[in-house]
């Protein structure tokens, strides 16, 4: 029987070029954990660990992952780079705050070679964001718990416009 403290294995690997990125992706790791998604966080970068990208990569099916979430600014190689060593989804957030405000890391990001995809979310917090909650409709098509989960965050969003009023003038 199990122990009821046992956390269940990871389905998503959090990844980023460096710790740097964290400020950002904690967004992405506090929507996971509102959604229940049980997830792993790690640095791994492309240019300083390359070994260990490619271990990481290639290893996550066989451990469990379904998805991986890659940050990374600058040149932005570890999403690509990432999707290049497994057959999982894996989805790009490009981080802000590079020489031209991230637009170079979203431009990396997106502008893979034909048979090598990466979901690209927006630059910084929103991509982050986005990036937990399109991994969780990954996993919500084989999990009903988490899809409706997932419907009730949704819900709660439309209610929140549907019941939003003006301030007095």
């Amino acid at each position: 029987m199990a122990d009821s403290n046992t956390k269940p294995p990871p389905r998503v690997g959090v990844i980023m070029g460096s710790l740097s990125d964290w400020e950002t992706m904690r967004h992405c790791v506090r929507q996971l954990e509102e959604l229940e998604v049980a997830f792993e966080r790690s640095v791994v970068s492309a240019h300083r660990t390359p070994d260990w990208m490619a271990d990481y990569a290639g290893s996550a099916a066989s451990r469990g992952l379904k998805v991986i979430i890659a940050a990374a600014g600058g040149s932005a190689h570890l999403p690509g780079m990432t999707a290049a060593y497994t057959r999982l989804p894996v989805i790009g957030c490009p981080m802000p705050g590079w020489s031209v405000h991230g637009m170079d890391s979203l431009l990396s990001i997106v502008n893979m070679p034909a048979g090598i995809p990466v979901n690209t979310m927006s630059i910084g917090k929103p991509g982050a964001i986005n990036a937990a909650l399109s991994a969780a409709a990954i996993l919500a098509l084989s999990d009903p718990a988490l899809a409706e989960r997932l419907d009730a965050f949704r819900a709660a969003q439309r209610d929140g416009v549907m019941q939003a009023e003006f301030p007095e003038t």
